[in-house]
């Protein structure tokens, strides 16, 4: 607060001799008091100084975000429940790429409305992005228990609740750039394991609710945890401040950036082959006998548990050798290990590559936003929009990527499935190492 006294008094100086008289104070403050606000309010985003990294609002800023993540990526890591329940029951007269274009428009929405989300963050509408976004999740999920035909299903899961998670997306994660620079990866980390803890519960309530009181109620049980989940995070959520100026829908410059748009590319491929386990494990597990029923719904939330400490361990690693050193083995270990699960034959082989798959993908989908934080030190008032180009490029892996799957699994085999996801995972993991050696070179001890 002192700082921002000295600020107004260079910037409006008092002319205390010309009056011959002691300066008005009291005037002084009710007259500067919208300009001092404003300074406070448009503390620069590239002042790195500036940055508290840590406190009481800070660590507020990572809960609120959490919850976010555990109501937006958390319902996306959900759709593997609803794939396999629906591929058996409520939709069972439906293709497997026909219910997974569910899933993959709801996951699109969430990235590409992300994506013109960022420059709306950048411009002050934090809040009420949140707002919207939360009504549109608790509305699409209610809706969801009164469905009985496949368009209707992908109208209120697929589109409208996309929606809902589309427009926190950007402002869950934009929100911490605010208070955090040195514990950034820390704290997307932990932010980003709110969806892993979406995708435990989630799955868990609707596999022990569905049988004894119905798909509609179960459901609607699950709208109203996101209702109470999305009013703590709006209590609490708290915009720092504001860029300068308005900022574009697409920052073009940002493309002309080798490390920035490798990289993106990249996320683009990965994203295609990354969700196809999530998608379609419960549903591999159940069908190839490999688990009964019972064991089998529960591999899902086992993977999205493990993403968990995917998601906030190595985002700690991540501040110390940087997120892109941790991130291009996380990638291609994850690979290996949906590549093994084409020989899995027996429940215990099948968790332990579950375990190993969530742990590892968990790190390419929390530290993506790490790294693109890394790639903007110079353009932080720009964070919010290349954020959302980020997730808008990504978005397009998501959409066509578990329906191709799809089509993948009813023309030929889980085998195919499974290659198919791995290949384009690994294909990821050389676009990172390329981004990588624009950004940094390809020295092994540089912090990238």
């Amino acid at each position: 607060m002192d700082s921002s006294a000295s600020t107004i008094n260079q910037i409006y100086p008092l002319d205390e001799e010309k009056n011959g008289q002691a300066p008005a104070h009291d005037g002084v403050i009710q007259g500067f008091d919208k300009e001092t606000e404003a300074v406070e309010r448009n503390l620069s985003a590239n002042n790195a100084s500036s940055v508290p990294n840590g406190g009481t609002m800070a660590w507020l800023q990572v809960l609120s975000a959490h919850i976010l993540f555990f109501n937006s990526w958390g319902i996306v890591n959900t759709f593997g429940s609803y794939e396999t329940f629906y591929q058996i029951d409520f939709l069972s007269s439906s293709t497997s790429s026909a219910i997974a274009w569910i899933g993959s428009i709801q996951a699109f929405l969430l990235l590409f409305v992300g994506a013109c989300t960022g420059p709306l963050f950048d411009k002050g509408y934090a809040i009420e992005l949140t707002i919207g976004g939360s009504l549109f999740l608790v509305f699409g999920q209610m809706m969801l228990s009164l469905c009985k035909e496949y368009w209707q299903v992908l109208l209120a899961q697929g589109i409208c609740i996309g929606i809902g998670c589309g427009l926190v997306c950007v402002p869950s994660t934009a929100i911490l750039t605010q208070y955090f620079s040195t514990k950034i990866a820390t704290a997307v980390g932990i932010t980003a394991a709110g969806s892993s803890f979406g995708g435990i519960i989630y799955p868990i309530v609707f596999h022990r609710l569905q049988p004894s009181i119905g798909f509609p109620w179960a459901t609607r049980v699950i709208g109203f945890m996101m209702l109470g989940t999305q009013l703590v995070s709006l209590a609490v959520y708290k915009v720092r401040s504001l860029p300068d100026k308005k900022r574009d829908l697409v920052d073009f410059a940002a493309f002309k950036e080798p490390p920035y748009a490798i990289f993106v590319f990249g996320m683009f491929v990965g994203f295609i082959g990354l969700y196809q386990p999530f998608f379609y494990i419960q549903e591999f597990a159940i069908e190839k006998h490999i688990t009964n029923s019972n064991l089998g719904f529960y591999i899902l939330p086992i993977m999205n548990a493990a993403s968990a400490f995917g998601r906030v361990i190595p985002g700690i690693l991540s501040d110390k050798v940087g997120p892109m050193n941790v991130m291009i083995p996380c990638t291609f270990v994850a690979a290996l290990a949906g590549f093994c699960l084409i020989a899995v034959k027996s429940p215990a082989g099948l968790i332990i590559l579950a375990i190993v798959y969530g742990f590892f993908s968990g790190t390419i989908v929390s530290s993506s936003s790490t790294v693109v934080v890394y790639l903007s030190q110079n353009n932080k008032s720009k964070m919010g929009t290349r954020l959302g180009q980020l997730f808008g490029v990504a978005s397009f892996g998501m959409l066509i990527g578990t329906p191709v799957g799809g089509v993948v699994l009813d023309d030929y085999s889980y085998t195919s499935l499974f290659v198919f996801a791995g290949v384009f995972v690994v294909s990821a993991g050389v676009f990172i190492i390329i981004s990588r050696k624009f950004y940094k070179g390809l020295k092994l001890m540089i912090r990238a």
